[in-house]
């Protein structure tokens, strides 16, 4: 999907992918992933491979029993999962730390591994729903890094995602979903992860996918997904609501996110 070539002429930098993410792209393109070589590239980076591992040990996993090695990561929790935090941590050190942007991370770490496994579940590209999902609210850093003294308060002052495009759109004459799709492209994402970051906030907003949405599967998966972190009472409607615009079925995708979130309910209850 072509981001806006607007996006260009604005003085707001998209920083560039890491060199160990380009190489990890490479390898998750092979069909038969060479399960050494990506714990050798991860590990290549000491401080990658730090942060790899502290997330996997997270109580968003749930793992019984510390892993200690990339390798191990790998061996439980399958090539997907620890390339997607490979990622979200490669993702978060483009970024300079900020305390306003743990919440933007928390969340990232959270949605990716719910739409990456409803992907699985749903015969929905598991790695484009698992990338988009940490990429969602990208764009919000990259406005953070923009304007730091400035976006802070724009963050705070929003109720919503909806209002905080239009703040945006004020102050900048662009909106962190834009920009989210702009680094998504630039770091070589699948065209439907793309899409999916370039529209959520619309689709939260009006439970509708636009004409110009054409692969649908990952963006419905993201709306589910959100719909579980923000409002789970309103699953099943959400649901009723979204998978035709997909063409997947109902039942299956409210059977999926049910099931998903019950088995992060009892990562985190095993890891506390």
């Amino acid at each position: 999907m072509p981001v806006d070539p607007q996006l260009r002429a604005l003085d707001i930098e998209i920083p560039t992918q890491p060199e160990v993410l380009v190489k990890l792209s490479l390898l998750m393109a092979d069909e038969d992933i060479d399960l050494q070589a990506v714990s050798s590239l991860v590990e290549t980076d000491m401080a990658l491979a730090a942060a790899v591992l502290k997330a996997v040990n997270s109580s968003l996993y749930g793992l019984r029993g510390r892993v200690q090695t990339v390798h191990q990561a790998l061996t439980y929790l399958g090539m997907r999962e620890v390339a997607a935090i490979t990622f979200e941590m490669g993702l978060r050190a483009a970024f300079p730390p900020a305390a306003e942007l743990e919440p933007v991370w928390s969340r990232a770490a959270k949605r990716g591994l719910l739409m990456g496994r409803m992907g699985q579940m749903l015969g929905v590209d598991p790695w484009a729903s698992h990338s988009a999902g940490l990429f969602e609210e990208c764009g919000k850093a990259v406005l953070y890094r923009h304007a730091p003294g400035h976006y802070p308060a724009m963050l705070r002052a929003a109720g919503s995602d909806k209002e905080l495009v239009q703040l945006e759109h004020t102050a900048f004459g662009v909106s962190h979903d834009a920009l989210g799709a702009a680094l998504c492209e630039s770091w070589g994402l699948a065209p439907a992860a793309v899409a999916s970051v370039r529209y959520h906030v619309q689709v939260q907003h009006e439970l509708q996918m636009p004409e110009a949405m054409q692969r649908r599967g990952v963006g419905a998966i993201s709306l589910v997904a959100w719909t579980l972190m923000n409002k789970p009472e309103a699953l099943d409607e959400t649901v009723m609501e979204i998978a035709p615009q997909a063409q997947l079925d109902e039942t299956l995708m409210l059977r999926a996110a049910r099931r998903v979130e019950e088995q992060l309910q009892q990562a985190e209850s095993r890891g506390r």
